[in-house]
């Protein structure tokens, strides 16, 4: 007898259900990134020779946290959550086409 395995479909519902809330959620540290890591002009003092450098680097930080990493990280949940879903999908198919069983006709 060949041997059989089970899938629990309700488990990779909650999987993606809980990555698509994790997403919602990234909303939170991409909008801190965008709108409150700022240095506001003067805060450091001024005319001193690396003041501008200062800014520009801060300005380039702040990007890269909040297009680089960021972006990297929820891209990275979506696409779980997209294959999980994809893979809840196919098992699901496989038991239905496991479970309907044609008529014997002999």
């Amino acid at each position: 007898m060949a041997e059989q395995y089970g899938v629990d479909l309700s488990a990779l519902d909650q999987v993606v259900k809980e990555l698509n809330q994790v997403l919602k959620d990234m909303g939170g540290p991409r909008s801190k990134a965008k709108h409150n890591t700022y240095i506001p002009k003067g805060a450091l003092g001024k005319g001193f020779s690396e003041e501008a450098e200062l800014y520009q680097e801060h300005a380039e930080t702040k990007a890269k946290i909040e297009d680089e990493i960021l972006k990297k990280i929820e891209d990275l949940i979506d696409d779980f959550g997209k294959k999980t879903e994809k893979t809840r999908g196919a098992y699901d198919d496989a038991e239905t086409a496991n479970s309907v069983k044609p008529k014997d006709l002999s």
